[in-house]
């Protein structure tokens, strides 16, 4: 007798359709599992067999083999438990098979017969959602589920309640979404004494999606510039929060099956390998530069990264995605992202201080800001230093400003572009001024004529690329949109170029 359960397997963002095929005949007892299953899934075998003694059933003295077609896909994770548990009592009548071929199943088997939490339920959900199929997962997972919309779910704790469900005995509810959880107080703006012109930059970054790298001294607040940026965010809209959960479902960091409406900030260790900033390992999951897709990506120590770290980031940076090739899978992960990075001026951090700079001075700083290559400060539109705070900044009394009055002004800023681009570019996802590129970006950036004089004067003598000539009007368009007005000026462009990196040594342009 042969029986069918439906479960998926995945490769990157993309789902794919697995049918289980569960077959029993006589011979010798047997309990084999083909179609390309890695390590957790030959081992569901004993997991499965436990499981079903637990709730006081037993395998047939029979010959059983399970396929998982098609059988050229590299099956890989424990969630494929349950669909063969299903398959295998709907051959022992246990549970009628033509329902249960109506489900996607997905779920890992604790030996007690329990169902446990696995990767991927929210993108599995949205899938079986659109195959106009219905989802058996873990009962923690079915508020992960719901948010599919429209689909039946089923969330058993265990596989005993899964039969006595079918059986009539037993409904199981159909689970809700789980309202995000309150959002803990972020870090607030009026923390930060001094340092206005890194602040102002911080808001212009907010406001247009903008890279920025901070340079300074040890101590100058960096870190803490960093970090109070989610505070100027807006939330997260509800098609971006699921977009972004889906990243957290496949990495299997999404707490609780809760959906954040605050955008990702990720701060790796300067220590990261390429495979954990861009992704990879054995079943090429999502890196740091995908979890933080749609939201802050902050490298702290910037030259400290490995050069090849830093290089792979240049193309996610410009084109919003990465892919992840590996011998055995080649996937691709959104990664629109907004980077702040923050360094020392050289290795001791004291350039600008002949009291504690070292003997090494000017030579260090450019031999420690050679291990960041030109391309990649070329795909950074701010650049801003951040001097060491003056004492008397410190002692006196918290700015009045918080980072909510700050927020206000973004936000306007990011309606204006949302709307904009709803307009002059109907059908792209681009969101930000940051995001906008060739004749787009010439259409909606049209500086006066003084403006646009400054522009090429300025880029003639800053040698600036062309990357570096649009990043300049990128970034003019966001000032004239925290404004509040649609024509770009002479101020606007050149409060813009004050923010392109000057090579050491060379004088900065006069405005």
């Amino acid at each position: 007798m042969v029986a069918r359960s439906a479960t998926v397997a995945f490769q990157g963002f993309e789902v794919l359709d697995v049918d289980v095929q569960v077959h029993m005949s006589p011979g010798l007892p047997a309990f084999t599992i083909v179609g390309l299953p890695d390590k957790a899934v030959g081992e569901s075998r004993e997991r499965v067999r436990a499981a079903l003694s637990a709730i006081g059933l037993s395998l047939p003295s029979e010959r059983i083999t399970v396929n998982l077609s098609p059988a050229d896909v590299l099956k890989e994770g424990s969630h494929f438990d349950l669909p063969i548990a299903v398959g295998l009592l709907a051959t022992m009548q246990v549970l009628p098979a033509d329902e249960i071929a109506t489900y996607t199943a997905l779920g890992e088997l604790a030996l007690d017969g329990g169902l446990t939490s696995v990767a991927s339920v929210l993108p599995a959900a949205i899938h079986a959602s659109a195959s106009s199929r219905g989802l058996i997962c873990p009962a923690a997972q079915g508020p992960e589920a719901a948010f599919a919309g429209e689909i039946d779910i089923l969330a058993p704790q265990n596989l005993l309640q899964l039969i006595n469900h079918f059986k009539g005995t037993q409904i199981l509810a159909a689970p809700e979404p789980l309202a995000a959880e309150a959002e803990q107080a972020l870090p607030d703006m009026r923390d930060i004494k001094g340092q206005e012109s890194a602040k102002r930059a911080l808001e212009v970054a907010a406001a247009g999606g903008h890279n920025m790298l901070m340079t300074g001294p040890p101590g100058a607040g960096k870190s803490m510039l960093a970090a109070r940026l989610p505070g100027i965010l807006p939330p997260l809209d509800p098609k971006e929060a699921l977009s972004v959960s889906m990243i957290q479902s496949l990495a299997g960091t999404l707490e609780g099956g809760r959906i954040k409406r605050t955008r990702p900030f990720r701060d790796p260790h300067h220590g990261a390998s390429l495979a954990a900033l861009t992704g990879g390992g054995m079943k090429a999951k999502p890196g740091e530069v995908s979890l933080a897709h749609l939201g802050v990506l902050f490298l702290d120590e910037l030259p400290e990264f490995q050069r090849s770290v830093l290089e792979a980031l240049r193309q996610p940076i410009e084109s919003g995605h990465i892919t992840v090739a590996r011998a055995n899978a080649h996937v691709t992960y959104p990664a629109r992202v907004q980077l702040i990075a923050a360094m020392n001026p050289c290795r001791c951090g004291y350039l600008d201080d002949p009291a504690q700079a070292c003997s090494r001075v000017p030579r260090c700083a450019q031999d420690y800001q050679a291990k960041i290559s030109g391309p990649l400060f070329d795909r950074i539109d701010l650049h801003v230093d951040v001097p060491a705070v003056n004492p008397a900044d410190l002692a006196a009394p918290a700015p009045v400003e918080a980072s909510a009055d700050i927020l206000k002004r973004v936000t306007t800023a990011r309606d204006i572009q949302k709307e904009r681009y709803r307009l002059k570019a109907a059908g792209t996802n681009i969101r930000t001024n940051a995001e906008a590129e060739g004749t787009l970006l010439e259409d909606i950036t049209t500086p006066d004529p003084e403006g646009r004089k400054l522009l090429l004067e300025a880029a003639e003598r800053m040698k600036l690329t062309a990357r570096g000539y649009h990043r300049v009007l990128k970034v003019a368009r966001t000032l004239a949109d925290l404004q509040v007005t649609e024509q770009v000026t002479r101020l606007h462009i050149a409060e813009a170029l004050s923010y392109r990196r000057i090579v050491p040594g060379r004088d900065p342009v006069a405005a």
